[in-house]
């Protein structure tokens, strides 16, 4: 898995964050997409604040970062970690929040 390095400090409604990172052409590549919140888990580091390897992931907001997964139950919220304390969380896909690609 690849990832988008810094983010672009843009919030974005889930279906914003979907249609970025299908249209992101960065790096030499044009096949980014949202990550699924198993893979946006694994990049949290629950030793550091914000929650993530600042040396690798520069400038990260300690604040809610979108998945691409949506919620079981319902279609309205989707699942997203705050890199503050590395934690996870489902809220209104109507909210605006950061988001960080993945190939």
């Amino acid at each position: 898995l690849m990832w988008q390095k810094e983010d672009d400090n843009t919030t974005r409604t889930w279906e914003q964050a979907l249609t970025y990172c299908e249209g992101l052409s960065f790096a030499g590549y044009t096949d980014w997409r949202l990550p699924n919140i198993k893979e946006l888990r694994s990049i949290v580091d629950n030793t550091k604040y914000p929650a993530i390897d600042t040396t690798y992931f520069p400038n990260t907001i300690a604040s809610n970062y979108w998945s691409s997964t949506t919620n079981a139950y319902s279609t309205s919220p989707a699942w997203l970690v705050y890199f503050d304390y590395g934690r996870v969380y489902c809220l209104d896909k109507s909210y605006s929040y950061y988001v960080r690609c993945a190939r």
